[in-house]
């Protein structure tokens, strides 16, 4: 039976610790799919759909010969895990700050629906202090992320943040 997975996220923006969770993951599932999250309440940088596009730009040599969508969404994850029909969400963890918010999420997720597993997964040891808020963060001062950030990003950064 195919597994299928989503990797639930704000990606405000993608940066290269998310497309490495999203290559790791392609290696696991028969299926992945990227869902941004459209929550206006924690006032993004970019839109939901610059959001997909950079997405779909960055990931876009993954996604040959795989099974890979790229998806918006509001509400519960549960409910979209449901509506596509997933077995697993992807969590990606960058060190043990983030356990415990992610494990608490995965319990609630847990108790509202019994049958998907949650899965956290560690991008490689080069990405674990990057941050879509640090990312911004340093952009917002006029600093290169480049080496951080696929270069859709890098670009779409530099439009929100001119140099001074």
């Amino acid at each position: 039976m195919a597994k299928r997975a989503v990797y639930p996220g704000m990606f405000d923006p993608i940066h290269n610790g998310h497309v490495d969770v999203i290559q790791r993951s392609l290696q696991i599932f028969d299926e992945v799919i990227v869902a941004v999250m459209a929550n206006p309440s924690k006032s993004p940088l970019f839109t939901v759909s610059e959001r997909l596009e950079m997405i779909d730009e960055a990931t876009a040599n993954l996604a040959l010969g795989t099974h890979f969508r790229i998806v918006a969404f509001d509400g519960l994850l549960i409910d979209l895990v449901a509506r596509e029909r997933a077995d697993c969400i992807v969590r990606g963890i960058r060190a043990v700050s983030d356990f415990e918010y992610e494990f608490q999420m995965a319990l609630m997720n847990r108790k509202l629906s019994s049958t998907v597993e949650t899965v956290f997964m560690m991008p490689h040891e080069k990405y674990t202090y990057i941050s879509s808020r640090l990312i911004k963060e340093v952009s917002s001062y006029g600093a290169s992320v480049h080496s951080m950030v696929p270069t859709i990003v890098e670009k779409r950064l530099a439009e929100k943040f001119p140099p001074k």
